[in-house]
């Protein structure tokens, strides 16, 4: 964080890897005084706990996991039923959940 807002003084947003990740570049904001969101937006990965603890809370990225895990059992258990089935390529909507620090 600290390299990127000294290569890009007048960042305005920043998208981060995942929750945790996302409350340190918080935290690198506040020690170089910019203002989560008024400076700088931050959405963060995953919609874990972390989102919530941190003020402001977490704005970030929800993935289905469960939708995802129900839909690869049952692709892997066809699979097994009938090895010649063609593969299956699915995509998931992930949702934006927001919150304060965006």
């Amino acid at each position: 964080m600290e390299r990127l807002l000294t290569q890009h003084p007048d960042l305005d947003a920043v998208f981060v890897a995942d929750d945790v990740m996302a409350q340190g570049a918080m935290l690198a904001l506040r020690e170089r005084g910019r203002r989560v969101p008024e400076d700088v937006a931050v959405i963060g990965f995953d919609d874990s706990r972390a989102a919530t603890a941190c003020r402001p809370t977490l704005a970030t990225i929800r993935q289905p996991f469960e939708d995802m895990a129900a839909r690869m059992t049952r692709i892997l258990l066809d699979q097994i039923d009938d090895p010649r089935r063609p593969v299956t390529s699915v995509i998931f909507d992930p949702v934006l959940v927001r919150r304060q620090s965006a």
